[in-house]
């Protein structure tokens, strides 16, 4: 089990620590999860508007600068190439789209992971609440250096939306204040101490993939009412050897008639000419 040190709402640390969730808090990180889903979070903050000018895009050097041959100097086609002082540029980066899809439950891992490591570094702290009436950076700065961590980069993670937490502290620029829902690893990891509202943590776990409810199991009313049916029976579908069988069959009739038509007509033709 491990534990993080509880603060009250007024910054008294508590004799007693707190004791995280076993279902979440298992001790467990996985590294090439983190890597991969930092990695993704930064890709993603990216614009990916770079540009630069290619000899199609450069104005100018329609003409030859000198010709080919007889000036003792090196051959050049345009003013505007590579080597020349305002010419274009080769291989330069192009517009694109640097967004690194990331799976769900590959999030919810690298999440875990993360707060993990915090805790098992003793970097994560639990508060009880926040005795802020109004929002006042002031207050929250006295209530910061109660605990000692003013001077180093702090994750505050409240339980919903807590306005007054997160006006008094958008001001500092080393604290970062957001719902514990939507922290990501990445702010996890970037923080070095990770303060957490204790309404916030769940009770048996978080992020516990939606399993399928199981299905009732029929009454024995419900069976005998099942069973007191009358069967009624199936209508067997035509496979596909006997949908064959019935084709050729239906060729074969087709067939016969045709060469029993044509007889009846040579008869005909035989008893007209004799």
């Amino acid at each position: 089990m491990i534990e993080a040190p509880l603060y009250s709402a007024s910054g008294e640390k508590r004799r007693k620590a707190f004791a995280l969730p076993v279902e979440y808090f298992d001790g467990q990180v996985n590294h090439a999860v983190l890597h991969q889903s930092v990695r993704a979070f930064r890709n993603n903050q990216r614009q990916g508007t770079h540009q630069t000018k290619t000899r199609s895009m450069v104005s100018g050097g329609g003409a030859k600068p000198w010709k080919q041959k007889g000036t003792g100097r090196a051959r050049q086609g345009s003013i505007r190439s590579a080597q020349w002082r305002g010419g274009a540029t080769v291989f330069g980066p192009s517009p694109r789209d640097y967004t690194t899809p990331v799976p769900r439950k590959v999030r919810s891992l690298a999440r875990r992971s993360a707060l993990n490591a915090r805790a098992a570094e003793g970097a994560l702290t639990v508060v009880e609440g926040w005795d802020l009436a109004a929002p006042k950076t002031a207050d929250f700065v006295a209530l910061l250096d109660r605990w000692g961590a003013m001077n180093q980069k702090l994750l505050v993670l409240t339980h919903g939306m807590n306005r007054p937490v997160y006006l008094s502290a958008r001001n500092l620029p080393s604290i970062e204040v957001m719902p514990y829902t939507e922290a990501t690893a990445y702010h996890v990891l970037w923080a070095d101490t990770v303060v957490v509202e204790q309404a916030a943590l769940p009770e048996g776990g978080e992020e516990v993939e939606p399993t399928a409810e199981p299905k009732p199991k029929p009454t024995p009313a419900k069976k005998a009412k099942k069973a007191a049916r009358p069967k009624t029976a199936k209508r067997a579908t035509p496979t596909k050897t006997t949908k064959k069988r019935a084709g050729g069959a239906a060729t074969a009739k087709k067939k016969t008639a045709k060469k029993a038509a044509k007889k009846t007509v040579a008869k005909k033709k035989k008893k007209g000419t004799s």
